[in-house]
């Protein structure tokens, strides 16, 4: 398993020193969002469209191979369930955008959630709604289609609390969709809610067993248990325990790329450690 970390959750420093630093932290790898990369002075990478250029790609793709980290994700987190079909167009654009410029970055993998049939992109009951996943699934048609064109994996990350919100749900899309660039994201505690965390294992073996072949890269993170929903933090500093999920990567993905989420410059050596430690004992 090849571990790294969610970038943006990294020390916030000038952008080559910064995924230097990743690297001497001993990450293989990291997740990508663009949008949400700030240094200590506030300046964000450029993230809007027409400034994906080859040449921005060029730059990214030597400082993170100078630096021997690879690009596991590159984030897309927009709503392809807007009911809005002007933003729903500006949101396509952007997904393919995303997908050319991963053809050029060589990154692992293009990642989404699934939406929520509304503008603010809320939770709400209607999620798990037979319509909503529909008009999910037609409105990620067109971008699956730009995947296959750019050669680039779109890996979709269920959500307890979004329109794909389970494994079943997920193995769904799959099958409707029937393109080997749609993959998934496994994200265990993503699959949890206030409701259903007692049977998590029971959740994780059946995402395995229906999702397993298609899994791409996983996100690790933790949960602590609110009176109302669960709380994610850094691995090892809640309730999940995480061997059946690192079992099953050891065992049928030996080389995945798997990044830690939830963490800050001051745990993440820990939560590291925390995983590297039940990797090893499997």
């Amino acid at each position: 398993m090849q571990l790294g970390i969610r970038l943006h959750d990294t020390q916030a420093l000038p952008f080559e020193e910064r995924i230097a630093r990743v690297h001497a932290l001993g990450f293989a790898c990291g997740h990508l969002a663009l949008s949400k990369m700030k240094d200590a002075d506030g300046n964000m990478l450029p993230a809007a469209p027409e400034s994906l250029t080859p040449g921005y790609a060029a730059y990214l793709r030597n400082i993170f191979a100078k630096n021997q980290v690879d690009i596991a994700v590159l984030g897309c987190y927009l709503n392809l369930a807007h009911p809005d079909p002007a933003e729903l167009l500006k949101i396509t654009d952007k997904y393919i955008a995303h997908l050319r410029f991963a053809s050029l970055l060589g990154a692992g993998v293009v990642g989404t959630e699934t939406g929520a049939p509304n503008a603010e992109y809320r939770s709400c009951p209607e999620c798990r709604s037979e319509e909503a996943l529909q008009t999910f699934i037609t409105n990620l048609r067109p971008v699956v289609a730009a995947a296959e064109r750019f050669g680039v994996i779109l890996a979709i990350e269920p959500v307890a609390k979004h329109i794909v919100w389970g494994p079943r749900r997920a193995r769904q899309v799959l099958d409707e969709i029937e393109s080997p660039n749609l993959q998934i994201i496994f994200d265990p505690v993503n699959l949890l809610d206030r409701e259903n965390f007692g049977r998590r294992e029971e959740i994780f073996a059946e995402t395995i067993d229906l999702l397993g072949k298609d899994i791409a890269m996983i996100h690790l993170k933790d949960f602590q248990v609110g009176e109302t929903e669960l709380k994610s933090v850094g691995c090892g500093l809640g309730e999940m325990d995480y061997t059946q999920v690192l079992r099953f990567a050891k065992e049928r993905k030996p080389f995945i790329h798997a990044t830690l989420e939830n963490t800050c410059p001051e745990n993440a050596l820990q939560c590291a450690a925390h995983i590297r430690k039940i990797y090893d004992s499997l």
